[in-house]
């Protein structure tokens, strides 16, 4: 072996490769710095973060942050409310317990819609003037899960740019579960926490108009239906059901060319509601006009909004009303609670198929197969 092989560069000696790479300029293999994060958007909730990730929190510690307003830990906080694992639902349980007595002084406002009808535009126009009125505003979005996959785009707050950037507004998209009507289960516990973090206004927003809006209905004090003008018989376009639910219809879009359209559309569902029973709460529902996109309009649905408040209030239907969905709630709770301690059962799930292959070959009847696994 040659001395040229052997004599090694003092420069490169007991370096490695990549040191040397480094100092190549233009190298294919070297390593360029990386490019610096970005700024947050609210960068006043970076403090809340660093707050809550010093330590490790318990219930006490985040119901103490969520009462001061601290944003970080009322997501937590939500997201251990949607979390199915055991050990999350009893922390969630025991924030919820600390927090009760902080929850009930908003107006919840459950906003419907057919798709395309502009709830969000609707809801992120609404919300900025709420804000410019001195008002907190939470909004729960609940976003459709896919039947195949149990997945969710959860794209609400991309959809509501400007009403997310506020320190004065909370916009939190959750799955729908394949709940019915696409409301989520743990919708309800959301809308505590919001009220225990100081939010003045909580809006519910539903996926659209599908068979069971009642769920919404019975978890808000004021039911908004938006609606479109212009796009066939308006009123051959929902259901009644949903129609009577509403205390206000809005015709959304009602700016430019469309405005004549969405009048005209107004005093259809004026005369079509008058023909409908009234409600327990003595409010007669009304038909309004508005444009999410120009804010035209937004200031008349606050205001019916908090006429119907005040009525609502002085005759004592506001109250009983809250203190009725509470009842519900518990019901259905109750049974959804009861049907999955059913199916954690000992070879429950075998029986179960065990039977429906009964059933599918004529051996034996329905009735009996359902007393029979009630039995075991």
């Amino acid at each position: 072996m040659s001395e040229e092989q052997t004599h090694q560069n003092p420069d490169t000696e007991g370096s490695s490769k990549s040191d040397i790479e480094k100092r190549i300029p233009g190298s294919a293999l070297s390593v360029n710095p990386g490019v610096a994060d970005a700024p947050s958007i609210s960068p006043y909730i970076r403090e809340q973060r660093k707050t809550l990730s010093r330590k490790e929190v318990n219930p006490e510690d985040l119901a103490k942050e969520i009462l001061s307003g601290n944003r970080t830990a009322l997501s937590k906080s939500i997201t251990l409310v949607e979390s199915n694992l055991d050990s999350h639902n009893d922390t969630a349980q025991a924030i919820l317990t600390r927090l009760m007595p902080k929850v009930g002084n908003s107006i919840r406002i459950g906003i419907t819609g057919v798709p395309g009808v502009g709830k969000s535009t609707f809801i992120e126009s609404f919300g900025r003037f709420l804000i410019e009125r001195g008002k907190k505003v939470a909004v729960l979005a609940i976003d459709p899960s896919s039947q195949r996959t149990h997945g969710s785009i959860l794209g609400d707050k991309t959809r509501m740019e400007e009403l997310s950037k506020s320190e004065f507004a909370f916009i939190r998209p959750s799955p729908s579960s394949g709940s019915l009507g696409g409301v989520a289960r743990k919708t309800r516990e959301t809308m505590y926490l919001c009220e225990a973090a100081g939010f003045d206004v909580i809006i519910i927003e539903t996926v659209g108009v599908g068979q069971s809006e009642t769920q919404v209905h019975s978890m808000v004090d004021f039911f908004l239906l938006l609606m479109l003008a212009g796009a066939g018989d308006e009123l051959q376009g929902i259901k009644r059901g949903i129609m009577e639910m509403a205390d206000l219809i809005a015709i959304n879009k009602a700016d430019g060319a469309n405005e004549p359209f969405a009048l005209k559309a107004k005093i259809e569902y004026e005369s079509a509601l008058h023909l409908f029973p009234a409600p327990e709460s003595k409010w007669t529902p009304r038909a309004t006009t508005c444009s999410g996109l120009g804010g035209e309009g937004i200031e008349d649905v606050w205001n019916l909004i908090l006429d119907y408040e005040a009525k609502t209030k002085n005759n004592g239907y506001f109250e009983s009303n809250r203190k009725e969905q509470t009842k519900t709630w518990f019901e259905e709770t109750l049974k959804e609670a009861v049907l999955e301690e059913f199916y954690k059962q000992p070879n429950k799930l075998e029986k179960i198929q065990a039977g429906k292959n009964r059933l599918v070959l004529g051996k034996s009847t329905l009735l009996q197969e359902i007393k029979q696994l009630l039995a075991d």
